[in-house]
């Protein structure tokens, strides 16, 4: 294989972003917020799991034999959702990117011809987000990671707009990956949290970018959604008969919502071969991108096997694998 197999969903743990902060008034809350959103017996599970994969998260060695072990040769690094920690105030969420663009990016430059780094932003405050990501491209990173939504913020608001700008003239990757689900407690058991939460934040994130017009007036922005788009691209229809039935639907973008998929990408983790073929007949051959979420237990331990069981035409198998990505991240 001439073309490199490219996983753009993988994750570092960084414990500098702990310990900025660890004993800060708010923190206590965010934890039972999450708590409650997740359900005792998540958190029972999570916290083990957690723990017994810190070393694929923390040790670059251990990660490189993983990925030899799957047959990945690059990896797409984007720090752990958990240290997002929207709830800070400016100076320390600040602080916090930062921290987190250079501790990403100096893991990766370990073994730079294998894995390339994504930041963060205070999504919370839109106005210092400019900086972060500049902060982070100068890090020689690929881009930056952002959840779904901020606390009172969808990511429609047009407070975000010098954002997407920036993103669209740098050419930097924004990847999309929900941390939490606003539906609180209807989801605290079986980990429905993230089972039905995590497509249902993707999907709500992308509709807001289609319907609003950001896509519209950002064409060049290079949007990666996690977890396939969520419930989205195989939902898409229900969108497209609103928009063309309902004045207040089709008011904010130009084309059918389906259009727009030809505009995102998305990484091909949906669990089922099935799903990932219409995923890719929705959105087409060339924005689907291998994903694994390295190394949680809601990953693929074999992402190159799961892609193959969806049973593609060779081409569009050899894109998704790695040809997308090595031309989006202009890998050499």
């Amino acid at each position: 294989m001439s073309t490199p197999t490219v996983d753009v969903h993988a994750h570092v743990l960084l414990p500098e972003v702990d310990a900025l902060v660890e004993g800060l008034p708010r923190l206590a809350e965010a934890k039972a917020l999450d708590a409650r959103r997740n359900g005792p017996a998540a958190l029972a599970v999570s916290g083990p799991m957690v723990r017994a994969r810190i070393p694929l998260l923390t040790d670059v060695t251990a990660r490189l034999a993983a990925m030899d072990t799957q047959g990945v040769d690059v990896q797409l690094v984007s720090p752990s959702p958990s240290h997002y920690h929207y709830w800070t105030d400016e100076e320390t969420a600040e602080k916090l990117c930062r921290l987190a663009n250079e501790a990403t990016a100096a893991h990766c430059s370990a073994a730079p011809d294998r894995l390339r780094g994504l930041g963060l932003v205070p999504l919370q405050h839109p106005d210092r987000m400019v900086g972060a990501l500049d902060h982070a491209l100068r890090q020689d990173l690929a881009g930056v990671e952002i959840s779904s939504h901020a606390p009172g913020r969808e990511l429609s608001d047009p407070a975000y707009e010098p954002f997407w700008a920036r993103s669209e003239e740098t050419g930097a990757v924004v990847f999309l990956h929900p941390f939490g689900c606003t539906l609180d407690e209807r989801l605290d058991r079986w980990y429905l949290s993230n089972t039905v939460g995590q497509p249902t934040e993707n999907a709500v994130a992308l509709s807001h970018l289609i319907f609003s017009g950001v896509l519209d007036r950002h064409p060049g922005l290079k949007v990666i959604a996690a977890h396939g788009g969520g419930y989205l691209p195989t939902h898409i229809g229900r969108s497209d008969h609103a928009w063309s039935a309902r004045s207040d639907a089709g008011a904010g973008c130009a084309h059918p919502p389906s259009s727009y998929l030809k505009r995102l990408y998305f990484d091909s983790l949906v669990h089922d071969p099935h799903v990932l073929r219409e995923l890719v007949r929705a959105a087409g051959a060339g924005r689907v991108l291998l994903g694994s979420d390295f190394p949680f237990d809601m990953g693929a331990d074999d992402p190159v096997a799961a892609l193959r069981a969806a049973g593609l035409p060779d081409a569009d198998f050899d894109a998704v694998r790695g040809g997308n990505a090595t031309t989006l991240l202009s890998l050499e």
